[in-house]
């Protein structure tokens, strides 16, 4: 590590500790919701699973026996199928029906194991071990299933005190999200269920589908977010970190590229803070999970609700959230379409593009033909920009060694080198912006155009080429090695290659008398190398959009090329109108 780095990591960690210390002397938390949840005393280990012959609920009322062996059930939807066991009522399996991964649906319940299940309960903090118990199940319908136990547990004054902790989840068809009520009905002489301030934790999946090789695949990720206070905040997390959010949120979650999970608690005053984890727990495949602690219980009847979705990272699977009327559950205002990956302050500019391609795409119903036409515009539309900053890059070469000059000569006088500068700026008729404008009114579309084709989830599973690009959404491939490559894997693939060489086409052709030097040339040829393989792995759709827009440009440069032979004419005869404005040394007598 070098010393920068040290005194950075040094800094960070003292400027932490110093905010973390004026923020508990002048802003300590304080409990929200109209009841303060007051810690019990109770102990993890005091609260003892026991057998339990009946439940009374509004919705179950059971003589039935506890099972006292695992078993699986299996609720199936138009949209998903969840496999759930009684040991915890757990979610051991989430697939998405109408999205596939290789033959099977996409499955977003991964990295379970026996310690670390969907949607489990821990009594108290996230440090406790889930439920392990064989919970007793009632099926009401096809869409309902309820879990419940009877716990045994020790209240303020050390007597033994007895509730029933359910859970039910509810689904519909057609929908991505499912409605979690977390129950707890004590009996005579239950005060309160706590340990640490927190009556349970709920927790995410450990990890979310598909599966993806963080080390090969730099273009998929897993990012957490929180909505606070209308905006949303979202964290990146290394392999084994784990990350605290202590501020109040209306949802919460983990997202990837393409699929999403989020939790809207219905009474969000009554959740602690949250707890994002990237703990490495199975083989080197890092977790991305939330651990959701929910304050103490001083209620003898409590029902937590909260609404989770589970589907497609999309505009119009999440926005149908906002309006009751859009969707079954007749919640309203979630916001959940804020959890879209966007170019921030140009989402407006990435919207007009998306809707643009979609025409495109209606006319000739194949992605990547629409990312090649819409291409072509853009740089057929942008053309007079490209040519006149290529005319200032011309004028700027005639006016440099003559700039030069005048700064040696004025180097100690700012003021007459600012006048005689702009007097050859005169002369030559340029205008130093000329050369830099165009190309900055084209970064934001440069960068809106990126989001779009790096994040466009019709991408997904969207063949170009039969044989070559089945997928728009990842890399192409056109063989597979028995092995893997550092930086690339165990793919060859043609569009990386494709797109170096029009890198290094558009080089040559644009090289002039000032790149003749070696570090221009280490710039000129050895960056398209370098950015082979940071791009040797990213969707085939963007590098499309960026390989035809480097033909495109190869195309252009050559007519400007022949438009500056001719304006190149033209400065020859305006030479010795420029040489005059140049100090001459004086001739020694």
């Amino acid at each position: 590590m070098d010393k920068n780095t040290v005194w950075a990591v040094v800094l960070s960690t003292v400027v932490l500790i110093v905010f973390m210390f004026l923020q508990m002397a002048f802003f300590p938390p304080s409990a929200a919701g109209t009841t303060t949840a007051e810690d019990s005393g109770a102990a993890v280990s005091d609260i003892v699973p026991q057998n339990s012959d009946s439940f009374v609920s509004a919705d179950a009322v059971s003589d039935d026996k506890e099972n006292s062996e695992e078993r699986n059930y299996v609720i199936e939807t138009d949209t998903v199928k969840v496999t759930f066991t009684n040991r915890g009522g757990d979610v051991v399996g989430y697939e998405l029906l109408d999205h596939r991964d290789g033959n099977h649906g996409v499955e977003m319940a991964d990295n379970i194991s026996a310690e670390n299940r969907a949607f489990a309960l821990s009594f108290g903090t996230q440090k406790e071990s889930i439920i392990n118990d064989v919970f007793t199940v009632r099926q009401p319908d096809d869409r309902t299933i309820i879990f419940y136990k009877k716990f045994r547990s020790k209240n303020a004054s050390g007597n033994d005190s007895e509730f029933t902790l359910a859970k039910r989840y509810s689904f519909h068809d057609g929908d991505y999200m499912f409605k979690l009520d977390i129950m707890v009905s004590g009996e005579d002489g239950f005060t309160s269920l706590s340990s640490g301030n927190s009556a349970y934790t709920l927790r995410t999946p450990p990890q979310i589908g598909p599966y993806y090789n963080a080390k090969n695949d730099r273009y998929e990720h897993r990012t957490f977010m929180s909505f606070t206070d209308g905006r949303k905040k979202k964290q990146m997390l290394s392999p084994g970190q784990t990350k605290i959010y202590e501020k109040q949120y209306s949802w919460t979650g983990i997202a990837g590229k393409y699929f999403t999970v989020l939790v809207a608690p219905v009474a969000p005053e009554y959740m602690q803070s949250v707890t994002y984890s990237a703990e490495v727990q199975v083989e080197d495949y890092a977790n991305a999970q939330l651990f959701l602690p929910r304050r103490a219980i001083t209620d003898k009847e409590t029902t937590d609700t909260y609404y989770i979705y589970v589907g497609p990272r999309t505009e119009n699977s999440l926005s149908i959230y906002n309006n009751a009327s859009d969707n079954s559950w007749s919640v309203s205002s979630l916001r959940l379409n804020d959890s879209m990956e966007s170019s921030g302050i140009l989402f407006w500019l990435e919207a007009i593009l998306k809707w643009c391609m979609e025409l495109l795409y209606r006319l000739i119903p194949n992605w990547g033909v629409s990312i090649i036409i819409l291409t072509v515009i853009i740089k057929v539309l942008f053309f007079p920009l490209t040519k006149q900053s290529s005319v200032a890059s011309l004028k700027m070469q005639e006016v440099q060694p003559r700039m030069q000059e005048l700064q040696n000569k004025y180097k100690d006088d700012p003021t007459r080198l600012n006048m005689e500068i702009s007097k050859l700026y005169k002369e030559m008729g340029y205008n130093p912006l000329s050369g830099c404008l165009p190309l900055l009114i084209q970064f934001p579309l440069i960068f809106a155009m990126y989001n779009l084709f790096n994040n466009y989830f019709e991408f997904r599973g969207a063949m170009f080429i039969p044989g070559w690009i089945p997928d728009l959404s990842v890399g192409d491939s056109i063989y597979t090695f028995g092995f893997n490559l550092p930086f690339i894997g165990n793919q060859l693939r043609l569009l990386p290659i494709i797109y170096v060489i029009s890198q290094l086409l558009f080089g040559w052709i644009t090289q002039s008398a000032a790149a003749a030097n070696s570090q221009m040339k280490i710039m000129m040829y050895g960056m398209p190398l370098f950015f082979f393989f940071i791009f040797y792995n990213a969707p085939s759709g963007l590098l499309i959009y960026w390989t035809v827009s480097n033909l495109l440009q190869l195309v252009q440069q050559v007519i400007i090329n022949r438009i500056m032979k001719t304006k190149r004419a033209e400065m020859e005869q305006k030479k010795p109108a420029v040489e005059k404005f140049v100090p001459q040394k004086r001739k020694r007598k």
